[in-house]
């Protein structure tokens, strides 16, 4: 499913993190390894672009061995930015190497302290068209030694929100296809009613379509259970996802230039900035 997976790094230790939760995910068979030189790093500025050149590939080699000795293929980037964004160079590289999900953490060297989610990542999430997969583990942020079990079973028990939208069923066909997945909690959120009546009969409803989803996964192997909640959106998600203890949070998003992307994309951003759980954002339309 995932075959080719993209991570951009900082050699920050947030990335270095996102990095060991490589080797756990189910199919990839090819890693891209991305370092973007931005003009404002003050090192840069010291030691001259070649000079910063070559230390970030000497940085960038010594990751990619431990992913070969792991068994991926490796490819290894180091990318001057001129002008633009991190972000739009991010892009670039997925589209030139063929990536089926990017992979990053959610904070990383350079961030203001008390901001949950860095603007790379941010940008990445809103306006990006790949597959993106954001670790926001605490453990991920603070370490610890469970570490390698989470990377491990990251897709072991996945929460899904859904609107029953085109592109929430399309997003259902991309979870199914991924292996390693043994559990789904399917959310409906209503969050409201012209009266309490038109609220219970939304809830009714919205559980008869989790029910016929449900059934959906079970058929071809995969656990499944409902739940169904009404309030703030990002906030059930959320509780959610504590409550039952998921390993992951899959979420869809409208791919570029949708009218819906920018609401879609706030939902996803939120619960990767306040959840504690790791997102995997899954562009309507995708196919990996």
């Amino acid at each position: 499913m995932f075959e080719t997976v993209l991570v951009p790094t900082d050699f920050s230790k947030y990335s270095q993190k996102v990095l060991e939760c490589v080797v756990g995910l189910p199919g990839t068979k090819k890693v891209v390894l991305l370092h973007v030189i931005s003009p404002v790093d003050p090192l840069s500025r010291v030691l001259g672009p070649r000079s910063k050149l070559e230390e970030q590939k000497k940085k960038l080699g010594e990751q990619a061995k431990i992913l070969e000795s792991q068994g991926f293929e490796v490819c290894q980037r180091v990318e001057p930015v001129l002008g633009g964004d991190i972000f739009r160079r991010i892009q670039a590289v997925s589209d030139e190497e063929g990536v089926n999900l990017v992979v990053m953490a959610a904070r990383g060297k350079g961030f203001v302290q008390n901001m949950l989610l860095g603007n790379v990542a941010k940008n990445t999430l809103l306006y990006g068209d790949k597959h993106l997969l954001l670790m926001r583990y605490k453990m991920l942020e603070e370490g610890g030694a469970h570490l390698e079990k989470y990377c491990s079973t990251i897709f072991s028990k996945v929460l899904y929100p859904t609107d029953f939208s085109d592109p929430s069923n399309e997003a259902i066909n991309v979870i199914k296809g991924v292996k390693g997945i043994c559990e789904v909690l399917l959310l409906h959120v209503v969050t409201t009613g012209d009266s309490w009546v038109h609220v219970d009969a939304q809830m009714k409803e919205a559980a008869i379509k989790l029910k016929a989803i449900k059934a959906d996964f079970e058929s071809v192997g995969i656990k499944a259970s409902v739940r169904v909640a009404l309030g703030n959106p990002v906030e059930e998600i959320i509780e959610a996802a504590e409550e039952e203890n998921v390993s992951l949070v899959a979420m869809r998003s409208h791919g570029k230039g949708s009218a819906k992307q920018h609401i879609v994309g706030s939902f996803s951003y939120e619960v990767s900035k306040r959840g504690t759980r790791p997102v995997l954002v899954l562009r309507a339309g995708k196919r990996s």
